[in-house]
């Protein structure tokens, strides 16, 4: 009996010490452990990612606009650094506050994959073609998408750089092909210096024009600050964009005198059957060059030139074209009265359906090469505006027949001078006339001489305020 309690106890003695070897020999092999951790980190890693990848694009579709609030472009900009706007002059403060991050999001209007992104078109309708009117007040911008590539054409004032850029990025937009500056104009090309210097691009269209005014040169410094140079298009010069292109149609002549509207560029945008027209501020005798020039103007949509005045627009324009859309893009009781009454009754005339930044905001058509749709719907109100006869960023238009003297006299007297003299062009305009702002100091002069002793001394009226 004791010999069985022996055995047992040096077999259970042995059991106990092949466990205890067996125990030892796993510890003592961290390798498999560590390819266990190894792969639970890189499966977790993989989740995440895939989560973060599914989740990059919250996307709220062109629809999202910036409306007439400057300080809500810039709220989606929180990056308060330095920046290079201090060398970019007309800018303004409002430049100070955009955002330099490139995956940074514009509150209320989501990111979308646009041109230039890393995304894929999936996101960004590679087979639509997306034209943004983007509501600047009184100016122009706009935003042409197709697929993953980008232009737009003008940037409104000096102070609506930062809210173009907000509005850019806020489409996913990073990169531009093309940029179109249509004319010298503060209310088109005020903007594009903080645009040419925040967004990489390839080509700059400008007018063959040399203006000294601070707004123009602070343009062709930043292209030049580049390395790079601005194009003059010709008619008939045609571009691609993915699987869209764009026909330039003006200016067709080379000497409009001083009226810088007539330089303006004009293009028609082509993709599939959808057509749209851009002729920038272009007036009466440019639209007769046009047509003259014998190139196809007709278009399904057309932005009405000059912010929808009567100086353009013409009956006998509209009739070449045929748009069935038109949009106007102009501010809010802007001084001017745009849309005119004019304007308006001629696109009634043709039976164009309208749309107006002035009521609706920012508005947004698609095309899909056949049919187009839009953000909104048409205006109803056909309602012109109201020249106030106040300063604007427009160019002047001769006043109305029905505004009277004493607002004339008015302004001058808030001036406290009759007229501003252009020493280096040798003409004198009203106080209010865009144009004074747009002068070189160098060459402005105030003077309290009637408009009869400045034509005796040689000097010239505006063409513009037609004083």
């Amino acid at each position: 009996m004791g010999k069985r309690k022996r055995w047992a106890a040096l077999c259970l003695a042995f059991v106990l010490l092949a466990a205890g070897c067996g125990s030892a020999s796993r510890q003592a092999d961290p390798g498999r452990n560590a390819g266990a951790e190894s792969e639970i980190e890189d499966s977790g890693n993989g989740a995440i990612a895939g989560i973060e990848s599914e989740n990059e694009d919250p996307g709220s579709g062109p629809e999202a606009g910036i409306g007439d609030s400057e300080s809500g472009a810039k709220a989606g900009n929180e990056d308060s650094g330095s920046g290079p706007e201090a060398g970019i002059g007309d800018s303004g403060s409002g430049s100070e506050g955009d955002s330099e991050s490139e995956t940074e999001e514009d509150p209320g209007s989501g990111s979308k994959p646009g041109a230039g992104s890393d995304t894929e078109d999936s996101g960004s309708g590679a087979s639509t073609l997306e034209v943004h009117y983007i509501d600047v007040g009184q100016g122009d911008a706009t935003l042409i998408r197709q697929g993953s590539h980008a232009m737009l054409i003008d940037a409104g004032d000096n102070d609506k750089g930062t809210a173009v850029q907000s509005y850019l990025r806020s489409q996913g937009v990073t990169e531009l092909e093309y940029v179109i500056g249509t004319h010298p104009d503060s209310d088109h090309v005020g903007g594009m210096d903080v645009i040419l210097y925040k967004f990489p691009w390839e080509m700059v269209f400008l007018p063959d024009l040399e203006k000294d005014t601070k707004t123009y040169q602070d343009v062709l410094r930043v292209i030049q600050d580049q390395g790079k140079k601005a194009a003059h298009p010709f008619p008939g010069d045609t571009y691609a964009l993915g699987e869209a292109e764009f026909t330039v149609v003006a200016p067709v002549e080379k000497d409009y005198g001083d009226n810088w509207n007539n330089y303006s560029i004009g293009i028609v945008v082509t993709f599939g059957e959808s057509r749209f027209l851009f002729t920038g501020d272009a007036e009466e005798e440019a639209e007769a060059d046009m047509i003259a020039e014998g190139l196809d103007l007709s278009a399904d949509v057309m932005k009405a030139s000059h912010h929808g005045s009567d100086t353009a627009n013409t009956l006998a324009f509209l009739e070449e074209v045929r748009p069935e859309f038109v949009v106007v893009s102009c501010g809010e009781d802007n001084s001017y009265g745009h849309p005119r009454a004019g304007a308006l009754n001629n696109f009634r005339e043709i039976g164009a359906k309208l749309y107006r930044t002035d009521e609706q905001g920012t508005i947004v058509a698609v095309s899909d090469g056949k049919e187009i749709s839009w953000n909104c719907s048409p205006s109803e109100s056909w309602k012109p505006g109201e020249p106030t006869g106040g300063q604007d960023v427009q160019p002047r238009e001769a006043p109305d027949a029905g505004q009277s003297q004493a607002d004339e006299a008015e302004l001058k007297a808030d001036a406290g001078v009759s007229y501003i003299i252009n020493t280096n062009t040798g003409k004198f305009h009203v106080p209010s006339c865009s144009s004074v702002d747009q002068m070189n100091p160098e060459n402005k002069e105030s003077t309290s001489l009637s408009r009869q002793e400045l034509v005796e001394q040689g000097y010239d009226p505006c063409g513009r305020c037609r004083p």
